[in-house]
């Protein structure tokens, strides 16, 4: 018995091979497309056709013996072949059907012959078999194995040669291939370099590239956390992004774009983005939140939103800030890439206010510059605009001069988009923004926040009109509060804003929206209140209703009173007045 052979079986020996039933274990057949398929494809149909009419089988397997292909050049072995399991799908490893010409072929990594009475298990001894490793032309790693098999009465020495010589034939191809997809991924990796100033990486079947700046600027650990995140792009044949959060603390952007040589995929090229480092540049306010210059709030709601839109803003993650009309939606955008992004353009377009044209162009233009990009109110375009607008967006996403961009759109939360729209399919987080009523805790300084905005530096609110202003319902939410306090700044500017002050909405703690009659009824019994300084029965005879109906009104609506100034009393009569 030749040295080899006996080795092997030694080794089916030892890993308790049965000696009477093969014990080929099945496993799905790889359908992926590898180098290995793609190349053996036009050389095992060329061969097939020398093999037929001949009582052999020519047979393809991966490299751990699982068959992929088998072509029968007599139709008649196929029931023998079937019987011990020589067939697609099952595994010829050597550890589980012993001494064969795939197993031990791939074991050893050579060419081997093996005859009848040779193959450790009984029932592989009516054939013989000859196996040849295929490797990789250029990395040497084995792909798979070549195997001819036939009744072992027909054993003949040119089975060996035949199957020596379908593996080369396999790695020429693999050779003429792979040069001119990696020409193709080549290629495009230079270009990608030249041009986009950031670390790159080509990453093809057999072949990982990546730049001087990528080994520059990320560590040894982070570029192999980088590597092994970049695997699941292997084979795919679309873009896609994704972040990978690496062991120095960055979060990495990485952005894989195709190469294609025809039909034929050669691999691909990911752009590296490194992102905001965690637990770094961020000044943190409570909670951990950037501290922002143009809005306020330190409540745990406000300040939870403000966290998810500048972890958003670091990551680049394409975002969908809702809330109710007037909550800051916007206000959060502007104020977080200020803060976060400040040497980027931001374009911003209202899709209330603008035509479809001038929205579409401003989409377009933002996309084109790679610039950041603020969509508000998108929640009210018309369905075909908004299959416009998916467009661009989706040309964005796969855009590489765009990898970069932020973009992030507003809409109402009580009538915003279906969850299934499609143009929310490009954004993978909703961030709520809440309505004022649920973080009134931000009032005060959000009141002060308003006053200097507006110039009324002098102006300050006292306890009793904050503790009044907090128990409003806000319908409007901040913009509502900036009216209010831009009303009382044209007739008070300086001094202690009190409860007398505030404007008759605002005497009124009604926690329900109130028709336009209910509003201008409360609007006259806190005007009459005040201008007979807190006097409800001189204040029901002045409207013209009993005192049992005034008290009920002014449960009704909630209103608070104080005593008014006499110039706030002459300033009530002069409106009252004005209006008989």
């Amino acid at each position: 018995m030749r040295h080899w052979l006996r080795v092997s079986w030694l080794r089916s020996a030892q890993a308790n091979v049965d000696t009477d039933q093969p014990g080929a274990d099945y496993v799905d057949p790889d359908t992926v497309d590898t180098v290995l398929t793609r190349a053996a494809a036009p050389v095992l149909d060329a061969m097939a056709q020398e093999i037929d009419s001949e009582p052999v089988s020519l047979i393809l397997t991966d490299a751990s013996g699982t068959v992929l292909r088998r072509h029968l050049g007599d139709p008649g072995l196929a029931a023998a072949l079937d019987s011990v399991h020589l067939a697609p799908g099952f595994r010829y490893a050597e550890t589980s059907v012993g001494t064969n010409g795939i197993g031990t072929s791939l074991e050893v990594g050579a060419p081997l012959l093996i005859r009848g009475d040779e193959h450790y298990n009984g029932r592989l001894r009516r054939f013989s078999c000859a196996g040849a490793p295929v490797t990789h032309p250029v990395t040497g790693a084995v792909l798979g194995a070549v195997d001819l098999t036939t009744l072992a009465e027909n054993t003949n020495a040119l089975l060996l040669s035949f199957a020596k010589m379908v593996a080369q034939r396999i790695r020429e191809q693999i050779l003429e291939e792979a040069g001119e997809l990696d020409r193709a991924l080549l290629r495009d990796y230079h270009l990608a370099c030249q041009h986009s100033g950031r670390p790159v990486i080509a990453i093809g079947d057999e072949v990982l590239m990546m730049n001087d700046l990528t080994q520059r600027v990320f560590d040894s650990r982070d570029q192999a956390a980088i590597i092994d995140r970049t695997r699941d792009s292997r084979g795919r044949s679309e873009p896609f992004t994704l972040l990978a959060d690496l062991p120095s603390g960055v979060t990495a952007r990485l952005s894989y774009r195709p190469t294609f040589v025809d039909d034929r995929l050669a691999g691909g090229i990911v752009h590296i983005k490194e992102q905001v480092s965690r637990g770094r540049a961020r000044t943190a306010g409570r909670g951990g939140a950037p501290v922002l210059r143009s809005v306020v709030g330190t409540s745990a709601t406000w300040t939870r939103a403000v966290e998810e839109v500048f972890d958003a803003c670091a990551r680049t993650e394409w975002i969908v800030v809702d809330g109710e009309p007037g909550s800051g939606r916007s206000a959060l955008v502007h104020a977080v890439h200020e803060y976060a992004r400040s040497g980027r353009l931001l374009v911003s377009a209202d899709a209330s206010t603008v035509s479809v044209d001038e929205l579409l162009e401003r989409i377009a233009a933002a996309v084109d510059e790679g610039a950041d990009l603020l969509i508000r109110r998108v929640d009210g375009l018309d369905g075909d605009t908004l299959d416009a607008v998916s467009d661009l967006l989706l040309d964005a996403a796969s855009n590489s001069i765009a990898d970069d961009s932020w973009v992030t759109v507003t809409m109402d939360s009580t009538d915003g988009l279906p969850d299934t729209h499609p143009l929310l399919r490009l954004f993978p987080k909703t961030v709520p923004v809440p309505p004022l009523r649920h973080h009134v805790d931000d009032l005060p300084e959000l009141s002060r926040f308003l006053l200097d905005s507006m110039g009324a530096e002098n102006l300050t609110l006292s306890r009793a009109a904050a503790n009044q202003l907090a128990r409003l319902s806000w319908q409007g939410n901040v913009t509502h509060l900036r009216t209010v306090l831009e009303d009382i700044f044209r007739r008070r500017r300086s001094g202690t804003i009190e409860l007398d002050d505030l404007p008759a909405e605002c005497r009124s703690a009604t926690r329900r929206r109130l028709t336009r009659i209910e509003s201008l009824e409360r609007d006259a019994v806190v005007d009459a209140l005040a201008l007979h300084n807190g006097d409800k029965a001189a204040a029901a005879h002045a409207l013209g209703m009993s005192r049992a109906t005034i008290y009920r009104k002014i449960r009704e609506y909630g209103i608070e009173f104080g005593r008014a100034s006499k110039q706030e009393r002459t300033t009530r009569q002069r409106r009252s007045d004005s209006r008989s």
